[in-house]
Parts: C-alpha cells; sequence; structure tokens
C-alpha cells in the first residue's frame, strides 16, 4: 500500500492550490490530510464528472488543481473528460481511486467491472497513466505532472490501495 501522507507530500510539490473530487474509502485519508492543509483548498462535488468542470475553470483562472475520484465515478464522467479537460487541453492530474483491482487476480471469486474497464477506457481515450500499489510507486505523481505540463493534456495516476 502507499501512505495518504506521502501522496500528499507529492502532490504539494506541484503547488496544488486545489484538490476537487468526492471522497470514497481509498481516498479519503488523502481527502483529509488536504483539508489539514491551509495551503490547498479541497473543493468535494456531488458527481465526479463535476470535478472535472471545476478544474478546468480553475486552471483558467491561473490555479492547479487536482482531481481525486474513484474508478467508477471516472467511468461516469466521459462526457466531462471529454468536454472540459480534453477539448480545453486541460493540463490536469487525476487521481483514481481503483476499486476492485484485488479482484482481477487469478482465483478471485468475483470481479468487479469496474475495474475490467477502467484501463481499457483509459487506453481509448488515450489518457496516460501510471498505477501507484506502494510508496516506491508514489514518484509516479510527478511524472504525471509533468507529462501533463509538456503536452497540455490530461494524466492519471491509479491508486490501488491507501494506508494511514
Amino acid at each position: 500500500m502507499a501512505s495518504a501522507q506521502k501522496i500528499v507530500d507529492e502532490l504539494k510539490k506541484w503547488n496544488i492550490s486545489h484538490a476537487i473530487g468526492l471522497p470514497d474509502n481509498g481516498t479519503a485519508q488523502i481527502f483529509k490530510r488536504l483539508h489539514e492543509d491551509p495551503e490547498v483548498d479541497v473543493i468535494t462535488v456531488s458527481r465526479e464528472g463535476e470535478a472535472f468542470a471545476i478544474a478546468s475553470g480553475l486552471y483558467v483562472g491561473g490555479k492547479r488543481p487536482v482531481i481525486i475520484i474513484q474508478n467508477t465515478g471516472f467511468l461516469e464522467s466521459g462526457d466531462a473528460v471529454r468536454g472540459t479537460v480534453f477539448n480545453m487541453e486541460v493540463p490536469v492530474v487525476s487521481l483514481i481511486g481503483y476499486r476492485g483491482h484485488q479482484t482481477m487476480q487469478p482465483d478471485a471469486p468475483r470481479i468487479d467491472t469496474a475495474a475490467t474497464f477502467l484501463e481499457p477506457t483509459l487506453k481509448a481515450w488515450g489518457l496516460p497513466y501510471n498505477t501507484i500499489e506502494t510508496d516506491d510507486d508514489i514518484p509516479y505523481i510527478s511524472d504525471a505532472f509533468k507529462k501533463a505540463q509538456e503536452t497540455s493534456m490530461p494524466t492519471a495516476v491509479l491508486l490501488v490501495g491507501i494506508s494511514t
């Protein structure tokens, strides 16, 4: 698992101004730490698609937002992703909780389709991503910010497990 505090520390290296999203069980510890940080404004949404529109507006206004959502919410956000961050070429990084990742292991009793569809969807949309499973993977967050800046397009980091 990856440490929530180390993830927040990596985000702060990029001077994020806002964290926008909908907390879930996997990202709750990240949101908790961001709420405690006076330098980051946390905006919670009622639907994940709203996060992409809000992040786009903040970016146009000169801010540096990050989106934090679960894979189910990302899948629900397709038109918002297409209509805002892709069409507007907003270099926003999305941290996406990978709900159901463990169900894709061999001999798992069931498969969570939210996990099954996540990576094929990211690939179909041409959205570059990496996956964080341990603290050793946390530099992928900086890689995502660099890629977003280089391309002026969105990127993603998939979060498999977060520890306190």
